[in-house]
C-alpha cells in the first residue's frame, strides 16, 4: 500500500495531506487565507503566493508529525502544477520538487482539476470509471467522461464565466461578502426565487456548452431595483436550472452508470439536490465528496497521485507550473474568448 504527500496552492488555500492508496487519509492540514482576501473582495494573486510561501513548509511537517511518519516513510510527492493563478502554483510544486528530490522520491505533477475530478473516488470505493461528472468550481465549469486516471473525454466547458466565478461575482455586486459562494447561498435560503425573473443562458440549446456572462451582467442591472436575498435566490435557481439542463444532455450522449458532481459550487446545496434529482430520474446512480473534499485541499490531490501512482504514472523534475492546463487536450476548440478549457 503506497502512501502518498499532497500538495496544494493553486488559488487560495494552502495544504498538505497524506493519503494511502488503500482510500484512508492519514492527515491533512489546510491554511486558509480569506481574511486576508475579504477587504478586496476576492482573491489577489500576489498576496495569495506570498502566503503560500510562509505557511506550506510547517504545513507539510504538521501532517506528517500528525501521521507519526517521516518523508523517508512515503512513497511518491504529488503537487499541483496547475492550473491556476501561477504564483501560487509555483510554490508548491517548486516545494513538492524540492522534497522530491532530497528524499530520492518521484514526483507526481497534478492537474488541479484531475484532483476534483477524482476525489469522489476517495471516499466511494464502489465508484468505478467510466463515470460523467461535473465539473463546477470557480475557474471551471466542465462536464466530463472520466475514463481512468489521466483519461478524460470534455463533453462541454464554459464559453465565458464558469459558474463558480458567477458566483462569487454576484456576491460582490450584492455586498454580501467573500467568499462569495457561500455567501450568496446563504442569503438565498432568506429570498424568493421567483422574485426576479433572470435569463438561462444556453437553456435547451443543441450547443452543449455553458454560459454564465450573461447571466451575471443581468444580475448587476437588476441588483439596485430587488432585495439583495430575492436576488440570490433568483440567481442561485437560474444557474441550478442551467446546469441541470447542460448535463442533461451530456447524459443523452455519453453511457455512464453514475453521475458525480465535485469542484466547490459542488458544496451548494441546492444544486446537490437537484443533481440528486436529475440522477434519479435517468437511473443513475448520483455521487459526490463530502463537503470538505469539494473546496481546494490536498487530499484530492493525494489521492490523484496515487491513482496515478498506482498507473505507473510519474513526472520528471523539469515538470513546468502552468496557469491552463486541459483535461482533455484534444477537445474541440470552443467559440468564446473566455473559454477555460
Amino acid at each position: 500500500m503506497s502512501l502518498i504527500l499532497g500538495i496544494e496552492s493553486s488559488c487560495d488555500e494552502t495544504a498538505a495531506a497524506l493519503v494511502t492508496s488503500g482510500r484512508e487519509v492519514r492527515a491533512h492540514r489546510i491554511a486558509r487565507q480569506e481574511e486576508a482576501h475579504r477587504p478586496y473582495g476576492g482573491v489577489v494573486p500576489e498576496i495569495a503566493a506570498r502566503a503560500h510561501v510562509e505557511v506550506l513548509a510547517p504545513l507539510v511537517e504538521g501532517v506528517l508529525a500528525d501521521a507519526g511518519v517521516t518523508l523517508a516513510d512515503v512513497d511518491a510527492i504529488a503537487a499541483t502544477a496547475g492550473p491556476g493563478l501561477i504564483g501560487g502554483v509555483m510554490v508548491g510544486l517548486v516545494t513538492g520538487k524540492a522534497l522530491a528530490l532530497a528524499a530520492n522520491k518521484p514526483l507526481i505533477a497534478v492537474n488541479h482539476l484531475e484532483g476534483h475530478a477524482l476525489s469522489p473516488r476517495l471516499t466511494d470505493p464502489d465508484l468505478d470509471f467510466p463515470y460523467l461528472l461535473l465539473l463546477v468550481s470557480g475557474g471551471h465549469c466542465q462536464l466530463l467522461l472520466v475514463q481512468g486516471a489521466g483519461k478524460y473525454r470534455r463533453l462541454a466547458t464554459t464559453i465565458d464565466d464558469a459558474a463558480g466565478e458567477a458566483f462569487d461575482k454576484t456576491a460582490k455586486l450584492l455586498g454580501l461578502g467573500f467568499p462569495g459562494g457561500p455567501a450568496v447561498e446563504e442569503a438565498a435560503k432568506r429570498g424568493d426565487a421567483k422574485a426576479v425573473s433572470l435569463p438561462r443562458p444556453l437553456l435547451g440549446s443543441a450547443e452543449p456548452h455553458f454560459s454564465f456572462a450573461g447571466l451575471k451582467s443581468a444580475v448587476a442591472r437588476a441588483a439596485n431595483d430587488h432585495r439583495p436575498e430575492d436576488l440570490a435566490a433568483s440567481f442561485q435557481q437560474a444557474v441550478v436550472d442551467c446546469l441541470v439542463d447542460r448535463t442533461q444532455k451530456a447524459i443523452s450522449a455519453v453511457d455512464a452508470t453514475a453521475l458525480v458532481v465535485a469542484g466547490g459550487v459542488a458544496a451548494n446545496s441546492a444544486v446537490r439536490t437537484a443533481l440528486r434529482q436529475l440522477a434519479k430520474a435517468n437511473g443513475l446512480r448520483f455521487v459526490a465528496p463530502p463537503l470538505w473534499l469539494c473546496t481546494d485541499n490536498a487530499a484530492m490531490i493525494a489521492w490523484a497521485g496515487a491513482e496515478r501512482f498506482a498507473a505507473g504514472l510519474t513526472d520528471p523534475l523539469d515538470f513546468p507550473a502552468r496557469p491552463r492546463w486541459p483535461l482533455d487536450p484534444d477537445a474541440e476548440k470552443v467559440r468564446g474568448a473566455g473559454v477555460k478549457a
